[in-house]
């Protein structure tokens, strides 16, 4: 299995041999530094650590700059890949040249965090009638009992 780091910059569409509108992805690899190496004797396992993006120094703790060998540059992005087949040493730099033999690739991202939300985003929520004077609109409405017990019971669909 080989791998790379890489940034989603947008959507676009391309046409098929059969005239076929297909929705792409694209992704933006900026080269990739092979920081460090895992092999079965000292870690148990093999896998290659790659960095993505320089980084500043002011802005990297000293564990994090621990890990960076001597002559290759701070990176911003570090993610470990195991099993990689490709034979590369430490400070390598690698690029789409991995996927040449390759049609097609999975891929593996981070969706955007959404903060809090409320009931009506988070759930599917239908939300109260809008008109009337009534107060009920996007409130999650009753979430326990008033008798007893009164409490909210565990997995109640809440904001959050």
């Amino acid at each position: 299995m080989v791998g790379l780091i890489g940034k989603k910059e947008g959507m676009t569409q391309v046409f098929d041999d059969d005239g076929n509108l297909v929705p792409v992805t694209v992704i933006v690899i900026e080269p990739n530094v092979v920081i460090d190496q895992r092999n079965e004797d000292k870690h148990g396992y093999g896998a290659v650590v790659l960095g993505s993006l320089d980084a500043k120094a002011v802005r990297t703790t000293k564990p994090k700059t621990g890990q960076f060998k001597k002559g290759v540059n701070l990176k911003k992005h570090v993610i470990e890949f195991r099993n990689f087949n490709k034979e590369c040493a430490v400070g390598d730099s690698l690029g789409l040249e991995l996927f040449e033999s390759s049609r097609f690739v999975d891929v593996i991202g981070t969706s955007k965090g959404k903060g809090f939300q409320g009931v009506m985003r988070r759930h599917n929520f239908g939300g109260g009638r809008a008109t009337h004077g009534s107060k009920f609109h996007r409130s999650p409405g009753s979430t326990g009992m008033a008798a007893w017990p009164s409490k909210v019971f565990k997995g109640t669909k809440m904001p959050g």
